[in-house]
């Protein structure tokens, strides 16, 4: 059905419409890579950063991607309060999630839960560039970052909601009479919505693709996207694979009888009976994400915050403090003990290094390495400055198309309406989009337009740009009807706009 993982990444570069942004992520996921992918199309970068096959950063050129852009987008952040702590950020020359955390603009809590969630948009907004190029980079360092995503869940989301249906109709195809079932162990790490579930329920009647439409009332692209994607992650596939699968399972079960069933791990308790968990004291959990946030990228030294001339002893008090303050045993919550467990294992590791002569030399001398790379290397305020600006805004785009449009420059306006909608393909710059190609050549894009502005209208039905475009283009194709029903609606979402009414008596008059 799909290539194996080790045929995907045996070719180091290509396009996305040969081999489809899921497929790749899959590949890194079963191949457990650490590398970077590389991604380009016309204007826009972004370079994903995997470590042991999950993504771990994502680097882009999209301003609207930024970490302080996305928190002004989500109601976290105020954009005063934003090009503030910008500036500041600047020519202090600190990280801005630091200084928003410091100046008490988000808490490190709040802060985590943004990062996880501005990472998933950008890997996300990857699933609709089907024509980029790509290129894979071994041997990189990974980033000091410690939100990682679900390899699994992205692509199940992505490919369900996000990627353009005839890529998915182009990459994945079978006979109306092949049947699909679930593969044993299926569902493993995936968290499936109503609609993943219902249709992973029904496979298990392994059905065709027309009795699974059947059975489940959606229509050829809701079931065509999910099966894609459950069938990519091994979840569900053709029948004859889900049989040979239960057949090597069943074959090593009795291979291996004599093997010790795994045992469950215990449960783990409070740390004293009647202590209270830290999940719901909010100074403790903001202590141990910001914590975990910032523990990958210091050195024992700095993680167990002790002078490099430090002793056995206050070392020894360091470490027992801090893993005392993060025990895993004060919280609940399975995301907040993970956190703390990783944070234990890092001091635990770190209290090992220093302990030990030679490990401790060894990383003093790491230190005053960097203390001399690092003079004169830092980038100016200047060059940051420089990096920040370069940034691509589809604002910026979207307004200059209009003025281009209010300049009866249709071809130009159409262009730079283009670069916004690659940028950010909200459904008001979609709509000038098809509104500006009618105008370049009415003749011949009459009817592709108003197919392109009802699926935007079909996204964002209270758009009133859309509905008035939708009139304008049905005017010009002589379908009064439809003419005077989008006007209405237009009129409908904006009373204040008397043009809609004298339209619509004009229509009326003509018919």
């Amino acid at each position: 059905m799909f290539p194996t993982p080790s045929q995907v990444l045996r070719q180091r570069e290509g396009v996305l419409a040969d081999t489809p942004f899921p497929l790749l992520l899959h590949a890194l996921m079963a191949e457990e890579r650490t590398c970077t992918l590389e991604l380009k199309v016309r204007q826009r970068e972004k370079r994903i950063v995997f470590e042991d096959g999950a993504p771990v950063a994502c680097q882009s050129n999209l301003l609207h991607e930024t970490l302080g852009k996305y928190l002004v987008e989500k109601g976290k952040l105020s954009e005063t309060d934003y090009q503030k702590a910008l500036a500041e950020s600047i020519s202090a020359e600190v990280p801005l999630s630091g200084l928003l955390v410091q100046k008490g603009l988000i808490s490190p809590f709040d802060l985590y839960k943004q990062l996880q969630a501005n990472l998933a948009h950008k890997l996300l907004d990857c699933f609709r560039w089907v024509d980029a190029k790509y290129r894979l980079i071994a041997d990189v360092e990974p980033p000091d970052a410690s939100v990682r995503t679900n390899t699994g869940q992205l692509i199940l989301t992505g490919v369900a909601n996000v990627m353009p249906f005839d890529a998915v109709a182009t990459h994945f195809t079978f006979t109306d009479e092949r049947r699909f079932g679930q593969m044993p162990g299926a569902e493993a790490g995936l968290k499936l919505s109503s609609k993943d579930a219902r249709l992973f329920q029904a496979l298990r009647l392994r059905p065709t693709f027309g009795e699974l439409m059947e059975r489940t009332g959606f229509d050829t692209e809701v079931v065509l996207r999910r099966l894609y994607a459950l069938c990519l992650l091994e979840v569900a596939g053709f029948v004859e694979d889900v049989d040979a699968k239960a057949a090597r399972l069943s074959a090593g079960k009795g291979t291996a009888s004599a093997a010790p069933a795994p045992v469950a791990p215990p449960v783990a308790a409070p740390a004293s009976q009647g202590t209270p968990f830290s999940d719901e004291d909010e100074a403790a959990r903001n202590a141990l994400v910001s914590a975990f946030m910032s523990h990958r990228s210091k050195d024992p030294f700095a993680l167990l915050d002790v002078p490099e001339d430090v002793q056995p002893v206050p070392l020894r008090k360091a470490f027992l403090a801090l893993a005392d303050r993060y025990a895993p045993l004060r919280f609940h919550t399975p995301e907040l003990r993970e956190k703390a467990e990783v944070l234990l294992a890092a001091h635990a590791k770190a209290f090992g290094a220093l302990s030990d002569a030679e490990q401790n030399l060894l990383w003093r001398k790491r230190r005053a390495a960097h203390r001399e790379k690092d003079r004169g290397t830092r980038p100016t305020t200047a060059e940051q400055f420089r990096i920040r600006t370069d940034l691509l805004d589809a604002t910026t785009q979207f307004d200059e198309a209009k003025r281009r449009l209010v300049a009866r420059n249709h071809a130009g306006a159409f262009e730079y309406f283009e670069y916004a909608c690659d940028i950010d393909p909200k459904p008001l710059y979609q709509a000038y989009r098809a509104y500006a190609r009618y105008l370049m050549k009415p003749e011949a894009h009459g009817r592709l337009v108003q197919q392109e502005l009802q699926e935007v209208l079909r996204q964002e039905p209270t758009l009133e740009e859309g509905w008035a475009f939708l009139g304008e283009v049905a005017q010009g194709e002589g379908q009064w009807g439809q003419a005077e029903d989008a006007f209405r609606k237009a009129f409908k979402l904006n009373p204040k706009n008397r043009r809609y009414v004298e339209l619509i008596q004009e229509i009326v008059r003509r018919r």
